[in-house]
């Protein structure tokens, strides 16, 4: 099932009777896997732990954290997000700017889509507010049609505190109710903010708060669904790229290039490694048990998992 919603025009997903199977499916043997990856755009590290984020503190407090991550790539949201979510470098996605354009996203897809072409019974979701992740706009998309759901909120038209707020709605509506096993949520405005007023200005800081209480309601949706108790999730939250001294981003310097990795959930062990931000899509693949393949060439690596599910 392959569909593609946009939620500033009010078209909504029905929860069919498979809901009533779901709630049967997982209630014997071991936890059933599922991800959550959130990427929240443009944070940097000094900011997040002088601001006031009570939701990711705690999963800081019971998970894998580290603020010493750096990107290999442009500190651009392009290349960021696109070596974030494919698990590989710049030189074989083949973005180094925010222009998409001449992508191989054939070869190296975003993890939801490896999901699916790995196993199509696989429940994908994807919900996002800048347009180049889930439309044509600069060169992209980014998630492809293969995503059983894919919702995208322009952020470009509406603002993305609105964007991200009904992006959140969207999702903590499925995650609540729905058979989902693998999601990505995006949430820009701090970034946006950021370029408006400055790295230090208030509202930046006031924006990170806003970022964390989305965080909390999407944990909250996933604890409160119906068949918490007999699944395994991981959570994992990271951005793309940090700040200069201005508020901008593109350049090298320590601040642009440092950014957190955040893993949390029943399979996460503390460890000390090094995060590159190409880790997160390939932790996600191997919570979910996907072998992966030599074949597919990626340069990330599973992190922070006690041991992989089923070995």
């Amino acid at each position: 099932m392959n569909s593609q919603c946009s939620g500033l025009q009010g078209r909504v997903f029905v929860v069919s009777l498979g809901l009533m199977l779901w709630l049967t499916a997982c209630s014997d043997g071991d936890p059933t896997e599922k991800v959550l990856v959130i990427g929240i755009d443009g944070i940097r590290v000094d900011i997040l732990a002088e601001t006031n984020t009570p939701n990711i503190d705690q999963l800081i407090a019971e998970g894998f954290f580290s603020d010493e991550a750096r990107t290999n790539v442009r500190t651009m949201s392009g290349p960021g997000w696109s070596s974030m979510l494919v698990g590989a470098r710049t030189d074989k996605h083949l973005v180094d700017t925010n222009n998409f354009t001449g992508n191989d996203y054939t070869t190296y897809p975003e993890f939801l889509t490896r999901l699916e072409q790995v196993d199509s019974s696989f429940n994908t979701l994807a919900v996002v507010d800048w347009a180049p992740l889930a439309t044509t706009a600069s060169g992209g998309p980014l998630f492809s049609d293969a995503i059983d759901q894919l919702l995208f909120f322009d952020g470009g038209q509406e603002g993305y505190h609105r964007g991200d707020s009904l992006s959140v709605a969207a999702a903590v509506n499925r995650l609540e109710s729905e058979d989902v096993d693998a999601a990505f949520v995006y949430i820009g405005d701090a970034d946006e903010v950021s370029h408006a007023t400055g790295t230090y200005a208030p509202e930046y800081r006031s924006a990170i708060e806003e970022a964390d209480v989305l965080v909390g309601r999407l944990v909250a949706a996933i604890r409160s669904r119906p068949t918490y108790a007999d699944e395994d999730w991981l959570i994992l939250v990271s951005t793309d790229h940090g700040r200069d001294e201005e508020g901008g981003h593109g350049g090298d310097s320590d601040s642009e290039q440092t950014i957190f990795f955040l893993a949390h959930g029943p399979s996460v062990v503390r460890e000390p490694i090094e995060t590159p931000p190409n880790i997160v899509a390939v932790t996600a693949l191997v919570h979910l048990g996907v072998e992966i393949d030599p074949a597919w060439n990626l340069d990330g690596r599973s992190v922070a998992l006690r041991v992989p599910p089923g070995q």
